[in-house]
C-alpha cells in the first residue's frame, strides 16, 4: 500500500465515513491514477478536467457515476493532499432531476400478492409498511423490533443515523406469521450464508421475479416501494416533516420532491380558473345570406 493511501483511508476513517463510500473512493483513485499512469499528487487541475471528459464523453457514464468520481478526487485533493483550488476548481456534474415512477396501492398490492417466498414475501412487504432503504431493511435483527411500543428501531441507517419507524398492526402479524414459519435468531431475514443477513441482490432478484410474475408494466425496484411509502403518506395527509423523519432524509428539500409525485394531492388542487364566475358565452353573430 502506497503511503497516499494510506494517509487517504487514515483520513476517511477519522471523518468516519462508511465503508462503502471508502471502498468507493479509493476505487475511483485508484482509476484516476491508472488512467494518467501517473500518482496523482503529480496531477493538477488540467489532468482532472481531462479526466472528468473522458469519463461524461468517452466512456459515457452518467451523470451520478461522474459525480461520484468528482467527490473522490475533491476529497483526496481537499483533505489529504490538502490542495487550496480543490473544491472551486474541481466543478461537480449537475445532475438532471427525474420524478421517481410511482406505484397505486393497488398495483403495490398486486405486486406484494405476486411474491411465492414467504421470506422474500416479508422483507418487501417491511419495506413498503415502513419505507426502509433496502440496506436498512436487510440488516434489520429480531430484537428491533418493538412490538410493546409499534415500532422498528434502525440500527445505523444512511449517514451513520438511528432512527424509528412505525410498526403497523398488519405488518406486525406478517412478521409474526414469518417468524413462526422461520424461526430466525439473530438476523431477521437471514441469508445463505450462516450468520449474515440477506443480500440485497438476493431481495433485488426476489423483487424482479415478482415483478414479471404481477404483470404490472411500471418498472419496480426495491426502492420503488420506499417511493410509494412516502407518496402515500403525502397523499393522506401526512405532513412532509413527519415523512422526513420516517424515510431517515437528512434534507427536508429530498423528501419535498414527493410533492411533486402525489397526485391526488397536487394534480386535485382546484384549477383557478375554475373559481372565475361563470359567464354566459356571447350568443354566434347571425349568418348573412348566401346571396348577400
Amino acid at each position: 500500500m502506497t503511503p497516499l493511501r494510506r494517509r487517504m483511508l487514515e483520513d476517511m476513517a477519522v471523518r468516519n465515513l462508511a465503508k462503502n463510500t471508502q471502498l468507493s473512493y479509493l476505487q475511483q483513485i485508484i482509476s484516476y491514477a491508472r488512467h494518467f499512469h501517473r500518482p496523482p499528487e503529480d496531477l493538477g487541475l488540467d489532468e482532472i478536467r481531462d479526466y472528468q471528459v473522458h469519463l461524461a464523453q468517452t466512456r459515457m457514464l452518467a451523470p451520478g457515476s461522474v459525480s461520484i468520481a468528482t467527490a473522490a478526487l475533491r476529497f483526496l485533493y481537499k483533505v489529504t493532499l490538502k490542495r487550496d483550488w480543490a473544491v472551486e476548481g474541481i466543478p461537480m456534474p449537475k445532475k438532471p432531476f427525474k420524478l421517481p415512477v410511482i406505484l397505486s396501492p393497488e398495483e403495490v398490492d398486486q405486486f406484494l400478492n405476486s411474491i411465492g417466498s414467504i421470506k422474500h414475501r416479508a422483507i418487501l412487504i417491511t419495506a413498503y409498511a415502513t419505507g426502509l432503504r433496502v440496506s436498512e431493511a436487510t440488516h434489520l435483527k429480531v430484537t428491533d423490533i418493538d412490538s410493546q411500543r409499534m415500532m422498528i428501531r434502525v440500527d445505523q441507517g444512511k449517514g451513520r443515523n438511528d432512527r424509528y419507524v412505525m410498526l403497523s398492526p398488519r405488518l406486525l402479524e406478517v412478521l409474526r406469521a414469518y417468524w413462526k414459519a422461520v424461526r430466525p435468531t439473530l438476523w431477521l431475514f437471514p441469508g445463505d450464508v450462516p450468520g449474515q443477513p440477506i443480500t440485497r441482490g438476493a431481495v433485488a432478484l426476489a423483487c424482479q421475479k415478482a415483478h414479471r410474475v404481477s404483470g404490472i408494466a411500471k418498472p419496480i425496484s426495491v426502492h420503488s416501494l420506499r417511493h410509494a411509502f412516502a407518496s402515500h403518506l403525502l397523499e393522506r395527509g401526512t405532513d412532509v416533516r413527519t415523512i422526513q423523519l420516517l424515510l431517515g432524509h437528512r434534507s427536508l428539500a429530498t423528501t419535498s420532491r414527493y410533492l411533486k409525485v402525489a397526485t391526488s394531492t397536487v394534480c386535485a388542487t382546484t384549477s383557478p380558473f375554475d373559481l372565475l364566475p361563470k359567464a354566459e358565452s356571447p350568443a354566434p353573430a347571425p349568418t348573412p345570406p348566401a346571396n348577400c
